[in-house]
């Protein structure tokens, strides 16, 4: 992959904000406030599709982006960016609007999913917290003691 793509990548979403490149995974993360939202593999854009927007990719005919894993396919979600998008920066800042809405849509559901499961974690820890605590046993008069017969205190 030629960095002069990735360059060109940076250019495009110059009006976006201040987007940064990471390698990974022998391509290039696109990230905006830490949020990655598009990828770089094989000289080639994809930007972050969900199912609010993944309508949008796919009308525009966009493919998706998949790969090789293990003997099987997978693919993740990010699309294709269109051709016409990859012509000059105003074409491609809607296209990065909608797919870095798609990268935060997908951050709070992680938040939410992250925080139910410490939930659930507590939940689970909490009975046997209160299993463990030592009861305290209040003090009773014992059994009264045994007069002896024939005795009188006196």
């Amino acid at each position: 992959m030629a960095d002069d793509f990735v360059d060109y990548v940076m250019e495009l979403f110059g009006p976006f904000g201040t987007v940064v490149s990471r390698r990974m995974f022998g391509g290039h993360g696109v990230y905006l406030d830490g949020l990655m939202f598009a990828l770089v593999s094989g000289d080639v854009l994809y930007l972050k599709a969900d199912a609010m927007n993944r309508v949008e990719f796919e009308q525009a005919g966009c493919e998706i982006f998949g790969y090789t894993r293990k003997g099987s396919f997978a693919r993740l979600s990010f699309f294709r960016a269109p051709a016409d998008a990859m012509e000059s920066p105003d074409l491609m800042l809607p296209w990065a609007r909608s797919a870095y809405a798609a990268a935060l849509r997908s951050n709070a559901k992680k938040q939410v999913a992250g925080q139910a499961q410490a939930a659930r974690k507590a939940a689970r820890q909490q009975p046997v917290k209160a299993a463990r605590k030592k009861t305290v046993k209040k003090k009773t008069a014992g059994p009264a003691k045994a007069l002896r017969r024939g005795k009188r205190a006196g």
